[in-house]
């Protein structure tokens, strides 16, 4: 069983030995003990000492604007920024006007714009790859545009990349990702930029994000946004990686979903809900922390349907270039619009970095592929499916809310912790055909409260997403 349809071509680091084996494990982040989740005491954190004897070298890194602080050190045209406990960005007085004709309507409109540009962010990464996050509000008759310009170790710069054209409803825009877009050295795959021979040492080593805000003329609507960031990763080349050490056993109490039960809803949204493992799970996680759609929200939805904010969350989700659900930063966007949630696309190095992050109460969903006899009882072969980690067995195994499943009741599994581990975090596979393919190389979503508590603070610093 496929339980989701191929996404993107994953362009995975092609390093050097030397280099592979100085950057094989990421930085130990801080392990944080259990805690009671979602809205006990925090976590205690303590943080262990790297193994090897030697530096560690960082293989992610990333970004966050989200402060009143931040909005203020960029360059801003038209934009203002708000103060407050959740600063946000908004339209001010606009910059100009201009017409979008939406690519898959073939509507042209006329909008209001104004702009924001984040200052250089020298990644601590020199990079293969790139994902852009964002968190925002739009409401009717407003949406977003997110670029990204990189600067090259050969010195040169990347044209503005457009990593998203987003909008939390469907009547105004077709929310899109923009395939197609290059300069001879890199590279746009739906929503990861790539550099595109890694084997030839080129890097991206610093970049910019450039935020345009757009509204219908003459009123005084605006999107807030909240929160934009970016993902640098450059990881080895790798088709086994060893196995991380047990350190915890618990497991959070997180809603399970099944897609599943969704087959041939919707099918406008990726053939229903065969291919809805993103969505799922995302809706996992949003109902974990207590948020979700209304009754008014999910009135269009037929009353007869189980589970009817996996539809939901599928129609808004949907990425209209894709054609389908499976478009990572539009999944965190989404979870992002719940009242008071914040959301990232990352990597993590190992188990360990999963640990910490359950072990304060943050469930994960994560991003694999693998051959039906590769990862005993999930009973299927993927080429890319979505899953959230919950917890860890005493014997260190791993327990997930795995949404390819027959219904609701059969959703939580336990999976071999050094089989799961490797087919989450390598970045080479072979597929049925003995061809080499990609893998995601640790790639996850991690949906957290704007304020969480002290502990989780803590361990989510430790990570660089606060």
């Amino acid at each position: 069983m496929t339980s989701t349809t191929p996404r993107r071509t994953i362009l995975a680091a092609a390093v050097a030995a030397a280099a592979a084996a100085a950057g094989a494990a990421a930085a130990v982040p801080a392990v944080a003990a259990p805690a009671p989740a979602p809205d006990g005491p925090p976590a205690t954190a303590h943080t262990p000492q790297p193994t090897g004897g030697g530096p560690v070298t960082p293989l992610v890194d990333n970004s966050v604007w989200a402060s009143y602080a931040a909005w203020r050190s960029g360059a801003a045209d038209g934009t203002t920024a708000l103060p407050g406990p959740r600063s946000g960005l908004v339209i001010g007085a606009p910059a100009g006007r201009t017409d979008y004709t939406d690519p898959h309507t073939g509507k042209t409109a006329t909008w209001e714009y104004a702009t924001w540009t984040s200052p250089v962010h020298p990644s601590r990464v020199p990079a293969t790859e790139a994902v852009a996050s964002w968190n925002a509000q739009t409401p009717a008759g407003t949406w977003i545009l997110v670029e990204l310009r990189g600067s090259y170790s050969d010195g040169t710069e990347t044209p503005w990349y457009v990593m998203g054209r987003w909008a939390s409803g469907d009547a105004d825009i077709r929310r899109t990702s923009l395939d197609g877009q290059s300069d001879g050295k890199s590279s746009i795959s739906t929503d990861t930029f790539a550099v595109d021979n890694a084997a030839s040492g080129l890097r991206l080593v610093s970049y910019r994000l450039r935020l345009t805000l757009y509204r219908t003329p003459g009123t005084r609507l605006t999107p807030t946004v909240h929160r934009v960031g970016a993902m640098t990763s450059d990881i080895p080349d790798r088709f086994t990686v060893p196995p991380s050490v047990p350190r915890i056993s618990r497991e959070l109490k997180v809603p399970r979903f099944s897609q599943d039960i969704h087959a041939g809803q919707y099918p406008q949204y990726d053939n229903g809900g065969e291919a809805w493992c993103s969505p799922t799970s995302s809706s996992m996680i949003i109902k974990y922390w207590g948020r979700g759609p209304t009754p008014a929200d999910l009135a269009w939805i037929d009353p007869s349907y189980a589970d009817p904010e996996v539809c939901q969350a599928a129609r808004y989700t949907y990425d209209y270039q894709y054609e389908g659900c499976g478009n990572w930063p539009f999944n965190a966007a989404y979870a992002a619009t719940y009242k008071d949630m914040s959301a990232t696309v990352t990597r993590l190095g190992s188990l360990t970095d999963l640990e910490t992050l359950v072990g304060a109460g943050i469930p994960v969903i994560t991003s694999q592929s693998f051959l039906k006899g590769e990862l005993t009882g999930a009973g299927y072969g993927t080429s890319g499916h979505l899953m959230t980690v919950i917890g860890f067995t005493a014997d260190g195994d791993v327990i997930a809310n795995d949404p390819a499943s027959a219904d609701d009741d059969a959703v939580r599994h336990v999976y071999r912790r050094a089989e799961w581990e490797n087919i989450w975090l390598r970045t080479k596979r072979y597929d049925a055909n003995g061809k080499v393919v990609s893998g995601t190389g640790g790639v996850c979503y991690i949906y957290w409260p704007a304020d969480p508590a002290p502990g989780r603070q803590r361990v989510l610093k430790s990570f660089g997403l606060l």
